[in-house]
C-alpha cells in the first residue's frame, strides 16, 4: 500500500493552486469529482451528528446524548453510505465503539494527523485521500480529521472530570472505553469515506 497524501487544507489549496505534483509514489490528483464530492460529505456527516448530539444534550443531558450518539452515529453514517454510494464510517486511535477500531490505511492517517496537529496544524483543516489497490480494484480513500468539539468533553474529556452518571453510562455500555481524556481542539479520530473508482 502506499503512503497516503497529507496535507493541512490551506497548504493542499496552495499546492492545487501552484500545479504542485503530489509526493513521490502517491497519485498527483483525485479521480474527476471525487475529491469534491468525498469533501462535502465529510462536511455534513458531522455537522448533522453534532445538531442531533447538541438537542439531545438540551433535552436528557450527557448520559442521554451517549445512547443517542451510539445509536444515531452508526444510522447516520449508514444512511450517507445509501444516499451517496461511498462507504462512510468514523474510527479512532482511541475508539469507544469496538466497531470504531481503524484498519491499517486509517491508523497511518490517523497517525499523521496527530503528528500535524503535535506541530501546529489545527485539527479541523487535516484532510488525507489517496487511491489505493483493495482486492485487485481501485479504490479512493479520504479521510478527515474530527477535531473534539467543547461539549464532546461532556463524555470524552478527563475520566475525573465526567459526571457520576456518565461514566456509570459509559461503563455498561462500553466496558473497554478508550474514548477519554480529551480536550476541546484534540483530535478525536477522523471521519473515513471510500469509494471504489
Amino acid at each position: 500500500m502506499k503512503h497516503p497524501v497529507s496535507f493541512a487544507m490551506p497548504a493542499l489549496a496552495a499546492l492545487l493552486l501552484a500545479g504542485c505534483a503530489a509526493p513521490p509514489g502517491t497519485p498527483a490528483a483525485a479521480p474527476p469529482g471525487y475529491l469534491e464530492q468525498a469533501r462535502n460529505l465529510a462536511a455534513t456527516v458531522p455537522a448533522n451528528l453534532l445538531t442531533v448530539l447538541t438537542d439531545e444534550l438540551n433535552r436528557s443531558g450527557p448520559a442521554g446524548a451517549i445512547e443517542v450518539c451510539r445509536e444515531k452515529a452508526p444510522q447516520m453514517a449508514r444512511a450517507a453510505s445509501e444516499r451517496s454510494g461511498w462507504n462512510v464510517r468514523r474510527a479512532s486511535l482511541r475508539n469507544r465503539n469496538p466497531k470504531g477500531v481503524p484498519d491499517a490505511w486509517e491508523r497511518n492517517a490517523l497517525e499523521r494527523f496527530d503528528a500535524q496537529a503535535a506541530a501546529g496544524a489545527a485539527a479541523s483543516a487535516l484532510e488525507t485521500w489517496q487511491v489505493v489497490d483493495e482486492g485487485g480494484r481501485q479504490v479512493f480513500r479520504y479521510a478527515r480529521a474530527l477535531p473534539t468539539q467543547a461539549l464532546c468533553v461532556q463524555c470524552h474529556g478527563s475520566v475525573d472530570r465526567l459526571s457520576e452518571p456518565v461514566r456509570a453510562k459509559l461503563h455498561a455500555l462500553y466496558p473497554a472505553d478508550r474514548a477519554t481524556g480529551y480536550e476541546p481542539g484534540q483530535i478525536r479520530g477522523a471521519l473515513f469515506l471510500k469509494k471504489p473508482i
